[in-house]
């Protein structure tokens, strides 16, 4: 009988430390609300892309403007492929001075189309507790979250952006603020989602009361390995 009752207790201990263990653990994955917001949107499929293609287009009244895009995410090789039909490509591990500034239309275009998952991409970055708040064309009440990059580094240091999401975690709104002023310097929506081999992409920016411009995407194609 003695030995039967160790060896319950024994039992009984691992049990209680397994369960202790599993209860850290889920703790331990519990998701940030980048990670929430950038999952929402696809990034759990970000790892079987191979390669991206985008057009980023404005139009402003009666004139348009428009940047077309490869790029490969694992090698960061990007492809820009101008009117001239002579195409620019370098790799963004090993820019030269040449390359800064077809680089930073890239970077500018890549951000548009890939905010939420800039997120969880951009280091140094602060990203605010989430509170409810108007959002600023629907006036509607939605969740906000306040993304500041560091006064150095990059290509715009200092900028904000406001992000409004529903409960879906899908953005849905953004205000951009340069160098954290608290005077807006763009209003946005995003809409228009659509699915490209499970990521979830707006393809399409408008502001409020202005007929006159949109920003959106074109030929987007998604190559997964």
């Amino acid at each position: 009988m003695k030995n039967t009752f160790f060896i319950f207790l024994a039992i009984l201990f691992v049990s209680c430390k397994e369960s202790k263990s599993n209860d850290i653990s889920e703790q331990a994955k519990e998701l940030t609300i980048a990670e929430k917001i950038a999952n929402a949107h696809g990034y759990e499929s970000w790892e079987n892309v191979r390669e991206i293609e985008f057009t980023f287009n404005v139009d402003r009244g009666e004139n348009h403007s428009e940047r077309s895009w490869t790029w490969e995410p694992k090698n960061d090789i990007v492809t820009f492929l101008t009117q001239e039909d002579s195409n620019i490509v370098y790799n963004r591990k090993s820019m030269d001075s040449t390359d800064i500034k077809t680089d930073r239309s890239f970077i500018n275009d890549k951000f548009w189309l890939f905010i939420p998952f800039q997120l969880v991409w951009d280091q140094g970055t602060t990203i605010s507790e989430p509170i409810m708040a108007e959002a600023p064309i629907s006036k509607t009440n939605m969740h906000k979250i306040t993304l500041t990059y560091p006064n150095e580094g990059g290509y715009t240091p200092g900028d904000a952006y406001d992000l409004f999401y529903g409960d879906d975690f899908l953005i849905k709104e953004w205000v951009y603020r340069r160098d954290n002023s608290e005077t807006p310097s763009l209003t946005t929506t995003l809409e228009d989602y659509q699915d490209f081999n499970g990521l979830k992409l707006a393809t399409m920016r408008k502001m409020a009361n202005n007929n006159d411009w949109s920003l959106f995407f074109t030929n987007i194609k998604v190559t997964t390995e």
